[in-house]
């Protein structure tokens, strides 16, 4: 049977928000436990997908301050993440 196109639409927003509760959480607990520096690309893309999940649950849940700053995070992980891309590119490049 069937969910109803509602609650298969929560279920999906409870699963991007516990999904990227996890990511989070793993990614600071492997950057504490110094099994990743904050210049990996993992570690800041692991803050992206996170932080997508949490702004997509924080909104349908009308938690607007943490959708806005996870949305701020998401934005300082892709930075972060362009950076380290374009640092690697440039040092392929030199070689």
């Amino acid at each position: 049977m069937a969910l109803p196109a509602w609650d298969l639409t929560r279920w999906l927003v409870e699963i991007a928000g516990w999904g990227g509760a996890v990511l989070i959480l793993l990614a600071y607990l492997l950057l504490s436990a110094g099994r990743m520096t904050g210049q990996s690309l993992t570690y800041q893309m692991m803050n992206v997908v996170g932080a997508a999940g949490f702004v997509i649950n924080g909104w349908w849940h009308g938690a607007i301050p943490s959708a806005a700053l996870n949305v701020l995070w998401l934005l300082i992980g892709a930075i972060a993440s362009w950076r380290i891309i374009r640092k690697r590119g440039s040092s392929t490049s030199a070689m």
